[in-house]
């Protein structure tokens, strides 16, 4: 029956063709029938239910028999409900559940209340009263019972002490008996029959461990003895029963999720899978549609791996249901979303037949049926025609769930390698130089010898075998991927020192192993760019940006990433360590995201260098109010702040190691302000430039601020007007032509740049700014002067910095005419608007700033491989020519 009926009996007659268990009920139950037509128009919730429980009695003597009958309520009340169309997979999961929660609560309840008569409540050693959690594991923690399910619990208590009555037994002793009564409360078979079987085995030391377990113990045991399989088990891990659940989720967090990536998972969780499959073919199990190829377990271990792999930094991943775990899989991009609607299509038509081989005796069965009758009657309930169109669809789902899961937890390493031989014999250099010279390396003997000292060496010899396999493994597949690409010896040397750099963190070598794209870019990363080599292996949690290229070809969107970003530190106040070691892990990304972009061709310098200043500006804006709460004694909620960007990034032309020059202002006349604002200023340079676990997000430079060194750290706004009005050198003004504001109060910033353009309009000397202008240049070449031939990008005359000094001048000379100079918009911008004020000629005005571009490019270009910024002066001639033209032009000096 396909729609809902309108009749109650004529459901109920349907459903009971479909049910044995429920057509047994009828006939035993002579209550039952009308209750069910009577309820059949909604859900049962929690209300009805503990309705249900006050009007049959709850007392320790009506216990057992009230909850068995709300169970076989409950349990008819579904099955008519969904055999007849009248409700989804959300609401019989969702039931069941709640079904599980009230009985348990209630028994609970009861026989706690009985034992504290007779032994008094149960306290901890400083007199607090103590309470038994119990926890809910498997499906009904994460709210997905089914309807046959038995359920999965934990005792724990928080503290030991004794019980403060008349006979004093231990808080164990008191919580051990509140546990075997509430497990013979629910799972004892009576006339009745019986609530929810009870399984305990998922406690710390299984069935020999003991039933209830301190918050002491079980951290312990989790640190000392907690194995790779019960984490996947403690994910859906939920309290049912007792209020101090917080102190519990704070010692299982760790456990469960892992600060940092954690690729080593899935080998275990495929080790733990390839048991179940074992196990399912000794049965000759192949048709159960749970633990068999294609079925549920296999769509449950999916969600669970990438949440133990990623739950720790992705934070929300750390949720319970299959489904609602792979949407937000869908919705990071850690699964392509036709994975996701294939696997969630899968999962709710696996258990809907799940509910419908179990509705027929309420058995805890998997198995399709054997019998030509029992598969009629599943193929009716499920809306086929017949048994063999079910299994037709039943098929395709389980070959699409099993296709998503070898994708997943195939062994890419499983059928071996070509070139393994070679790296198991790499001490015979003979036969290692033979094959390297075939796959086309410049150096075959010096490649040999690097592969020798690695194999032969003490780190390989005392690496645990385990990770020396996973080594093994990819060793012959980076000498493939390196051999391909256009450097293949400097290539293979710089994946070598990345491998021996993560040789002992398993993790991140399984990643290599387990995701064959992820080491091919990163080969294409190591043979293009020295610096990204370095960077890469600086920060080797950066592997993980390599599995998604919709990731690498993707522009930022900084809104968005903001929104993320703070939603992450926030999630995890008032922990400053994690937060700081969390925004320099998201810069890290986010700046190799742009490289790898770069050098695929996808941004121009000036491009990259607005993504960097936009991320650098992002990444000092969220630290202000951070730091700002960090603070105990502070007089307001939102701090009058302003840092002020000055050199590239103020010019925003920041490169990749390129550092902050800040200024700080604040605009608070509360006679703490200063004192207060100082500490913010002295908090933020510490949490941007510190080394942390995590690495460094920036180096920050504090010497552009008034009277440098030994000036303010940071200055109020009426102060800094007056310093640069009265007090300022021409460099310092120089400086101002390229500062702007970049993260804290904005209408801060707007007075600002109201003080900036004031000073910048400033009626001047020409001469005189000439000649100071010209002192300050003469200065810093004497100061950077070389002796070598080549051409320095930055300080040799006729490159970078006199272009800039052009600029400059023109802007402080002119701009009290032509308020236009004072934009922030970059030197080539300036040039050309110079040019048409008619200021310097407009065609040598273009020339210099296509010069500008040009040596951007090669500092660039030089400082992706490590090299100086110096070049054969052949390669730039006619660049710097029209930038001394212009100078002699403007300054008149060659």
């Amino acid at each position: 029956m396909s729609e809902t009926s309108t009749q109650p009996s004529v459901a109920i007659s349907y459903a009971a063709t479909l049910s044995r268990y429920l057509l047994r009920m009828l006939d035993s139950r002579s209550w039952l029938a009308e209750r069910l037509a009577a309820s059949l128009d909604r859900p049962l919730d929690a209300e009805a239910m503990q309705a249900f429980m006050a009007a049959s009695g709850l007392d320790e003597a009506r216990l057992r028999g009230t909850l068995r009958n709300l169970r076989t309520w409950v349990m008819c009340h579904l099955i008519v409900r969904d055999l007849n169309g009248m409700a989804d997979l959300a609401e019989v999961t969702e039931t069941m559940t709640v079904l599980a929660e009230v009985t348990i609560r209630a028994a609970h309840d009861v026989l706690r209340e009985a034992l504290v008569q007779r032994y008094g409540a149960p306290v901890s050693q400083t007199g607090w009263e103590q309470e038994l959690l119990v926890v809910g594991m498997g499906k009904l923690g994460g709210r997905e019972l089914n309807v046959s399910s038995d359920i999965d619990l934990i005792f724990i208590y928080p503290e030991d002490g004794e019980t403060g009555g008349a006979k004093v037994i231990s808080n164990f002793e008191f919580f051990e008996r509140l546990g075997k009564q509430l497990i013979q409360a629910l799972a004892e078979i009576t006339e009745h029959g019986q609530v929810f079987r009870v399984d305990m085995r998922l406690r710390p030391n299984g069935d020999s461990g003991p039933l209830v377990c301190s918050f002491d113990m079980l951290e312990n045991y989790f640190i000392t003895q907690g194995r790779e399989w019960e984490r996947y088990a403690w994910i859906k891990a939920r309290v049912l029963a007792g209020e101090r659940f917080e102190e519990l989720e704070k010692i299982a967090r760790p456990f469960i999720f892992r600060k940092y990536l954690d690729f080593g998972a899935i080998n275990a969780m495929r080790d733990l899978h390839a048991q179940i499959r074992r196990e399912v073919a000794r049965r000759d199990r192949a048709n159960n549609i749970k633990l068999g190829p294609g079925g549920i377990r296999e769509i449950e271990f999916i969600a669970q791996v990438f949440q133990i792999i990623r739950g720790g930094r992705e934070t929300q991943l750390q949720v319970r249901p299959t489904l609602k775990v792979l949407a937000r899989l869908g919705e990071r991009s850690f699964l392509a979303p036709e994975a996701v609607a294939e696997l969630g299509e899968a999962y709710e038509f696996l258990r809907r037949l799940e509910h419908r081989l179990q509705y027929l005796d309420d058995a805890q069965t998997h198995d399709l049926p054997g019998n030509d009758e029992d598969r009629a009657r599943i193929a009716q309930a499920m809306g086929f025609p017949n048994f063999a169109a079910l299994l037709e669809v039943l098929d395709r789902y389980r070959t699409m769930v099993s296709r998503h899961f070898e994708r997943v937890f195939g062994d890419p390493a499983e059928e071996g390698h070509t070139l393994d031989s070679m790296w198991a014999s790499a001490g015979d250099s003979g036969q290692a130089e033979a094959t390297l010279a075939k796959l086309g390396y410049r150096d075959p003997p010096a490649a040999a010898r690097r592969l020798a000292a690695i194999r032969t060496g003490n780190r390989y010899q005392q690496l645990p075998n385990h990770i020396r396999s996973r080594l093994d493994a990819l060793i012959p597949r980076v000498v493939e991927a390196a051999a391909s690409t256009s450097g293949a010896d400097e290539t293979l040397g710089r994946c070598l020192d990345l491998l021996e750099s993560i040789s002992r963190r398993g993790a991140y070598l399984a990643l290599l192993q387990q995701y064959p794209q992820a080491l091919r870019r990163v080969a294409d990363l190591m043979n293009a760019s020295r610096w990204a080599a370095q960077f890469l292996i600086r920060h080797p949690i950066l592997l993980d940006e390599l599995l998604d290229a919709r990731l690498l070809q993707t522009a930022p969107d900084w809104p968005e990433l903001r929104r993320q970003i703070a939603e992450a530190v926030d999630a995890v106040e008032p922990d400053m360590e994690r937060q700081m070691d969390l925004m320099r892990e998201q810069h890290h990304a986010l700046v190799f995201r742009l490289l790898m972009q770069d050098i695929a061709g996808m941004l121009t310098v000036e491009k990259l260098a607005d993504h960097l200043s936009a991320l650098a500006d992002l990444m000092v804006d969220l630290s202000i109010p951070t730091i700002w709460r960090k603070i105990k004694i502070r007089h307001r909620d939102e701090p009058k702040f302003a840092v002020i960007a000055y050199g590239k990034l103020g010019g925003k032309e920041l490169g990749y190691a390129s550092d902050l020059d800040l200024v700080y202002l604040h605009d608070d006349d509360a006679p703490e302000a200063p004192e207060v604002y100082t500490r913010l200023g002295q908090r933020l340079n510490t949490w941007l430039s510190s080394q942390t676990a995590a690495g460094i997000m920036f180096e920050t430079d504090l010497r552009l601020r008034p009277n440098g060194e030994s000036g303010m750290l940071v200055c109020s706004l009426d102060s800094f007007r007056k310093y640069q009005l009265e007090s300022a050198w021409v460099w310092e003004h120089q400086a101002l032509t390229r500062a702007r504001f970049a993260a804290g109060d904005a209408a801060l910033g707007e007075a600002f740049e109201r003080i900036r353009c004031e000073v910048l309009r400033q009626p001047r000397d020409l001469d005189k700014l000439r000649a100071d202008v010209l002192e300050m240049r003469h200065k810093m070449r004497d100061a950077h002067s070389g002796k070598s031939e080549l051409f320095d990008l930055k300080h040799d005359f006729g490159g970078l910095i006199d272009v800039e000094f052009l600029v400059q001048y023109l802007v402080l000379g002119h701009a009290h005419q032509y308020p236009e100079l004072t934009g922030n918009l970059g030197n080539i911008a300036l040039l050309r608007i110079a040019g048409e004020l008619g200021l310097i000629p407009a065609g040598l005005a273009g020339r210099c700033g296509d010069s500008y571009r040009m040596f951007r490019h090669l500092q660039h270009r030089q400082r992706l491989n490590d090299q100086p910024s110096r070049v054969q002066p052949l390669e730039v001639a006619f660049a710097r020519e029209s930038v001394c033209r212009l100078w002699q032009l403007v300054f008149g000096e060659d």
